[in-house]
């Protein structure tokens, strides 16, 4: 069987734009990742695409006039006004004022919203799109939230809606709860939203009885979260609902906070687990289109994302990476504590050791407790899915 090449979204934006020195966001991620992938030799030219930066027009799909322009205000000023401030939390709450603090995001928001065009657009040699520089999954129609300051994972699902789709599913793996996706989506049913997040994490939303008048299951899993009970939520829970929804496209959000060496969450996943989850994906849906999202350590995510390229495009991944992938990761530093002393297989590989464990009854009781209550999938998704072709 011939299987379609993936294409990647990326953008030179994200090379030295950082969010502050003290920032968690301080470090290089999308471009590591580029670099490590080019290095590995895994991209072909034909598979690259640069990311557009979305328009003000473009963002008012989901985002208010007076917060686009608010947010082009403070780039263009590199100050926020008092009001501003407290209206749109520009500069507030983590979310600081930067160099490129609207084209950045804007940039995000245009890859994701191009990957969804072209896997409605361009047929089958474009059905599995990777952007990593998306995922800002808790971004506010008029505010900035949890170091997002747009909501690109909304503006992508919106695109596909806007293409005539009406059978979605958005699967969220961050260590941190989708909360600006489910809200954005809580009265739609075209849009089932599944959230895997760290119990008792900010932004403390998501609890397992939250459903999103029925549309939405969340998961929330607590502290030490490891590779057998992510295989658990994968088989018992993630799998049954895309069986049942059988959606035309399936969006995830492939934030890397949830692996074991990550400074902001709990959890205890590889990035393994990572792979695992996108592998599952690829058969499930004619469209599927891959985001970045959180992660704060810059061998944890740029590690991760290239394993998910890697798996995306059905390659190997070797127990030793080439000299020129090394000295890319080599040539990261990072000024917390797990920088100060990085192990040697940081360097050296992309694929973490498994990291198995006890699979805790609480985990077998939320898979099963998802599982309870699914709605129907829209009927006529069943004709237009046909009708879409993959």
């Amino acid at each position: 069987m011939i299987h379609p090449r993936p294409l990647l979204i990326g953008s030179e934006i994200y090379r030295g734009s950082t969010y502050g020195p003290k920032h968690p966001l301080a470090i290089p991620r999308v471009s590591t990742m580029l670099d490590l992938v080019r290095a590995m030799g895994w991209v072909a030219p034909a598979q690259y695409r640069d990311s557009p930066r979305a328009t003000p027009a473009d963002l008012l799909r989901f985002h208010t006039p007076d917060y686009i322009a608010a947010l082009m205000a403070a780039e263009a000023t590199q100050q926020v006004d008092p009001a501003h401030k407290a209206r749109h939390r520009i500069g507030a709450d983590g979310n600081p004022v930067y160099r490129e603090v609207f084209s950045r995001p804007a940039t995000g928001a245009g890859g994701v919203m191009l990957a969804a065009g072209l896997t409605r657009d361009a047929g089958p040699a474009a059905s599995i799109v990777h952007v990593p520089g998306g995922g800002t999954h808790h971004g506010q129609p008029d505010r900035a939230s949890g170091f997002c300051y747009l909501n690109d994972a909304v503006l992508g699902l919106l695109r596909w809606l806007d293409l005539g789709l009406d059978n979605i599913l958005y699967l969220d793996i961050d260590a941190h709860h989708g909360d600006g996706v489910e809200q954005a989506f809580a009265e739609d049913p075209r849009v089932f939203t599944v959230s895997v997040h760290e119990a008792g994490r900010w932004p403390n939303t998501g609890p397992a009885e939250n459903r999103a008048g029925g549309h939405a299951r969340n998961l929330p899993v607590p502290e030490g979260f490891n590779d057998s009970e992510m295989d658990v939520l994968l088989r018992h829970a993630i799998l049954p609902i895309l069986r049942q929804r059988r959606p035309q496209a399936v969006m995830l959000q492939c934030g890397a906070d949830a692996i074991a060496e990550d400074p902001l969450s709990r959890l205890a996943l590889s990035n393994g687990a990572h792979r695992a989850v996108a592998q599952a994906l690829m058969g499930m849906a004619p469209r599927l289109i891959v985001l970045g999202g959180g992660g704060y350590n810059p061998w944890s995510v740029a590690r991760c994302w290239a394993g998910v390229w890697a798996t995306l495009n059905r390659l190997p991944i070797p127990p030793r990476i080439p000299p020129a992938a090394e000295a890319v990761l080599r040539g990261l530093s990072f000024h917390r504590a797990a920088g100060r002393n990085p192990p040697e297989h940081w360097f050296t590989t992309i694929a973490d050791e498994p990291r198995p464990g006890p699979v805790r009854p609480e985990i077998w009781a939320l898979a099963a407790r998802t599982l309870e209550g699914l709605p129907e999938p829209p009927l006529a998704s069943l004709a237009a899915g046909a009708m879409l072709g993959p």
